[in-house]
């Protein structure tokens, strides 16, 4: 088994916390703070270092409103988000290649 793949592995996206807020992003065009926290199952100060991680990365945008006098936060993957999780997936799918039998 080539080691190689492991060692590309994205180390942002490769934590489960925000590995899950990137598969969840790329499935759907934008979701709140509030529905991340929730279909996670995360505390409010989990979610924020998460985002906050892959924002300093790149990878995600954060935009922050009010909606009916309360504040609203918005993510969505930015196109080096997706570009990061596309390969993320791509090199995960060579990994298991690795491991099938012949």
């Amino acid at each position: 088994m080539n080691p190689e793949p492991f060692l590309n592995l994205d180390r942002v996206i490769h934590e489960k916390g925000r590995l899950a807020i990137m598969s969840l992003l790329a499935a759907t065009p934008e979701l709140s703070f509030t529905e991340l926290r929730d279909t996670l199952n995360m505390t409010d100060g989990n979610v924020t270092t998460h985002i906050r991680t892959l924002q300093e990365a790149g990878y995600i945008s954060v935009a922050k409103s009010y909606q009916n006098n309360r504040p609203h936060t918005a993510c969505t993957l930015t196109p080096a988000g997706r570009k990061a999780f596309t390969a993320y997936i791509n090199l995960l799918e060579e990994i298991i290649q690795q491991t099938r039998p012949k």
